[in-house]
């Protein structure tokens, strides 16, 4: 039987890093999986969009837990990227809610590319 298909709108993706998890990545990566678990926002769930994985560094180390986003954009026919440090978790709420349905991205503690997209 083959494997079923999710589709997904985002991923986003959670430093666990050294200086992250000294600063609460596990504990935040661990709280915004609960979230998208119980809004239903997990891409295994009906009306989900979302992944969520745990990585290695992004590059913010001074200023963890750091955060990226990757989903599609039309507009631009690649990728929209956002980098996010000293990431909470009202914060990590805010991006993935944005992700899923669409809308702009929050700019506070962004870092990396201005425009956020990849070609």
């Amino acid at each position: 039987m083959p494997a079923k298909y999710f589709p997904t709108h985002g991923h986003l993706l959670v430093c666990q890093g050294p200086n992250c998890q000294a600063r609460g990545s596990a504990l935040l990566h661990r709280a915004l999986w609960n979230h998208l678990e119980r809004t239903s926002l997990a891409y295994y769930k009906r009306g989900g969009t979302l992944r969520l994985t745990e990585s290695g560094c992004l590059g913010a180390c001074s200023y963890g837990p750091a955060l990226c986003v990757y989903r599609a954009d039309p507009a631009a026919a690649g990728l929209e990227e956002a980098w996010y440090a000293a990431v909470d978790f009202p914060l990590a709420a805010r991006v993935a809610q944005a992700v899923h349905d669409g809308a702009p991205l929050p700019a506070e503690h962004r870092y990396g590319p201005e425009d956020g997209t990849q070609r």
